[in-house]
């Protein structure tokens, strides 16, 4: 959540964030409303236990009809103290739940608008001519299949549809990215993680991905356990409640975990193949760092998912992400698309996003800076969503004979191969 001060001193500031996510702008006087009433709740429960404080110490000395008197002046008070309690408890939740609602501050050099009004900051690598060298592009799936790689057709049979099974040298790959992955990550100075897949509500909704994402998670209703889209979520809350020591930080994470997205409202768009999954699984970085050095971490983490990109040969761009498109917790954040040629068009790949102290104050996270104590901010930068990575990987190193190139930086964890070869059927 943002800190209600800034709401109160430059509530302008907080409307024209809200606007530029076309997001809720009356939520931002509803919750200044709310907020006055939970402070002005305060200073009265303050003052009327003060009052029956004072009145305690001196029936006691009193007697006779002054005794009486002040008795009934106690009962009365005490009445009226549990009264305001509740008021005081009831304000307080409401502003709670208001502050809940409402997104990170939108940084101020993010352009403004939806999905489609990015802006491209750089491009890196060549996107082949596949007509020059002699051959038509086969796309990720036709390659996966006669690779032995990828088989969608039995996901579905046993799961539905947007599961898949990875085979043969499809999970060999899975593995050498995942650890190639991890290895330049700790390289980089992240200590290595294999986090929960099942959290609790505090922990989604302390992220914040339980107000306008809830529809792409996975609720357990019986247990009441929600299933994470990334482990940028158990990274989060792996501090949850903690002073941590300023001097310690940055602390950097670097998660592996499977991944569950209901993918809602996306029917009929990227079915063919492992694009766009339900389940997958995925090496994601996280910072904990001081707020004044957020946005230097932030283009660290957009630094090391270039460098990753990089050693996989793959063209892709940087862009920075419009307002509407952004997530609740981010203030900004930075996609790299890779090219996918049977596509003709830049997809998402990775992401990197500062969210600044808005998920440390929504689960209570801060550090201590001598006697001083504050919220930190946190950070978070997908190194590799496997399927996606696979899907462009395929594509963009497919040979005219049906068999694909292995970039340098993966061979040591495939046993050395180059190619991938196609299988016999």
């Amino acid at each position: 959540m943002i800190d209600l001060r800034l709401l109160r001193e430059d509530p302008d500031r907080v409307r024209a964030s809200q606007r530029a996510r076309g997001e809720d702008v009356a939520l931002v006087d509803a919750l200044l409303s709310a907020d006055e009433r939970r402070r002005s709740s305060g200073v009265r429960f303050d003052e009327l236990r003060s009052e029956q404080k004072n009145l305690g110490k001196l029936i006691p000395k009193a007697s006779g009809d002054e005794k009486a008197e002040l008795l009934k002046k106690a009962g009365q008070l005490a009445a009226d103290v549990k009264a305001a309690d509740a008021e005081q408890h009831e304000a307080d939740e409401e502003t709670k739940r208001l502050a809940l609602q409402l997104g990170n501050l939108v940084h101020p050099d993010v352009p403004v608008g939806g999905e489609e009004d990015f802006v491209v900051l750089e491009t890196h690598g060549t996107i082949r001519d596949f007509g020059a060298e002699g051959f038509e592009p086969k796309d990720h799936l036709e390659l996966g299949e006669s690779l032995g790689a990828i088989d969608v057709e039995r996901g579905a049979k046993v799961s539905g549809s947007r599961f898949y099974y990875l085979t043969g040298v499809g999970a060999l790959l899975e593995l050498a990215l995942v650890n190639a992955a991890i290895a330049q990550a700790t390289e980089a100075g992240f200590i290595p993680m294999l986090t929960p897949a099942l959290v609790r509500p505090r922990a989604m909704e302390g992220t914040g991905f339980l107000g306008q994402a809830a529809e792409n998670v996975y609720h357990l209703e019986k247990d009441d356990y929600y299933l994470v889209g990334t482990s940028e979520v158990p990274l989060a809350a792996y501090h949850m409640d903690e002073i941590l020591d300023a001097d310690k930080l940055p602390l950097r994470y670097a998660g592996f975990s499977p991944c569950f997205r209901r993918e809602a409202g996306t029917y009929g768009k990227d079915t063919r193949g492992i694009f766009r999954v339900h389940q997958f699984d995925k090496v994601e970085m996280f910072s904990y760092v001081a707020p004044e050095d957020a946005e230097n971490e932030h283009q660290r983490l957009l630094d090391w998912e270039k460098q990753w990109l990089t050693g996989l040969e793959l063209p892709f761009q940087v862009i920075d992400v419009a307002s509407g498109d952004l997530g609740a917790s981010a203030s900004r954040k930075f996609d790299c698309e890779a090219w996918i040629p049977t596509q003709g068009k830049y997809r998402e790949l990775t992401s990197a996003s500062n969210c600044d102290s808005f998920q440390a104050r929504r689960l209570s996270v801060r550090q201590r800076d001598g006697k001083k104590v504050q919220p930190l901010a946190t950070l978070n930068g997908t190194l590799c969503a496997v399927p996606r990575t696979i899907v462009a990987l395929l594509e963009n190193h497919q040979q005219a004979d049906g068999s694909v190139y292995v970039p340098p930086v993966l061979r040591p964890y495939l046993g050395g191969r180059e190619v991938l070869e196609p299988v016999a059927k």
